[in-house]
């Protein structure tokens, strides 16, 4: 099968396309045909070397297709190896895919939608009337979480570069920030009249976390889920003092731990995108061969919604 592999931690010119023998299930594993791939910023840091894997590896954690067997429609999330035509994924770990949600959909959505769905319904679950700043609001989990913040009654902030400003505006956010004009923390401090906002849901990390603390309301809580921009250095735990603000670090997998709360969780994903509550924009499709583009792309902050690499 054709498969890209990591044998050395780099830059995107580390994705190698080559051939590899098609997986063998193990116990409690199911071979899934893959359609559809999706890119996402875990692939980098897992390329880079950031996240460490058992070299060789083959990258990806989001991916949809078929079960070879049977013929069932299935997608998954953090279950690496998703870069190849065919995948050994623990059945365990895979969800039914609806009549009306494609591949596609599927692999554009389910990580970021999950994770848009924790933050929101349980790492800081979100209330009618709270305020929540969400940075990179126009990419792909950013996009999302805008449209499920605002499914939950909140108002919403997003920033954003200014050629996609009107993209979060598309969004619904009750307000879009143009980060590369203005101070967001002016901003945000100024649209709520000196109060800030219940809670800040940041994938940028390093170039962001500071305003974001600055930004918080009292009692705030500022979500880290992802470090785009760079890792965040330690921290004094008194800096939370001044707003006696919460601090997390959150990922996906902690969130979707069993199979109870990984079905509820993509559930009410696919129930939202089967209402227009939440719109999937995918950016382009790309070969597979083309990860390394797909890579750059996405760290190049060139993009406006979700990468796909099509097998």
């Amino acid at each position: 099968m054709k498969a890209i592999q990591v044998h050395t931690p780099g830059d995107a010119s580390a994705l190698e396309y080559t051939d590899l023998p098609r997986p063998e299930p193990k116990e409690g594993e199911v071979l899934v045909r893959i359609e559809a791939i999706g890119v996402n910023y875990i692939d980098v840091y897992h390329r880079s070397g950031l996240y460490k894997l058992p070299l060789p590896f083959i990258p990806g954690s989001e991916a949809a297709g078929v079960i070879e067997a049977t013929g069932e429609r299935v997608g998954w999330a953090m279950v690496p190896g998703a870069y190849a035509e065919y995948a050994s994924v623990p059945r365990a770990k895979l969800v039914t895919l609806p009549p009306d949600i494609d591949a596609r959909t599927a692999a554009a959505s389910l990580l970021q939608g999950m994770t848009a769905h924790y933050l929101v319904a349980s790492t800081f679950p979100l209330a009618p009337g709270q305020t929540a700043l969400v940075h990179a609001a126009a990419g792909g989990a950013g996009g999302i979480l805008v449209q499920m913040a605002k499914q939950r009654g909140a108002r919403v902030f997003g920033t954003a570069s200014t050629a996609k400003i009107g993209l979060v505006r598309d969004l619904g956010a009750d307000a879009a920030i143009d980060y590369t004009t203005s101070n967001f923390a002016e901003d945000v401090m100024r649209l709520t009249e000196g109060r800030g906002v219940d809670v800040v849901y940041d994938s940028v990390g390093l170039d962001t976390f500071e305003r974001s603390l600055d930004v918080l309301a009292t009692r705030g809580m500022l979500v880290l889920f992802g470090q785009s921009s760079g890792v965040v250095p330690p921290i004094d735990p008194a800096r939370l003092a001044k707003k006696s603000a919460f601090l997390t670090r959150a990922t996906l997998g902690h969130y979707i731990g069993t199979r109870e709360e990984l079905l509820w969780r993509a559930g009410d994903l696919f129930e939202s995108i089967h209402s227009g509550a939440v719109r999937i924009r995918i950016d382009r499709e790309l070969p597979l061969r083309d990860a390394a583009e797909a890579h750059r792309l996405l760290e190049g902050r060139k993009t406006t919604g979700k990468l796909l690499l099509i097998p």
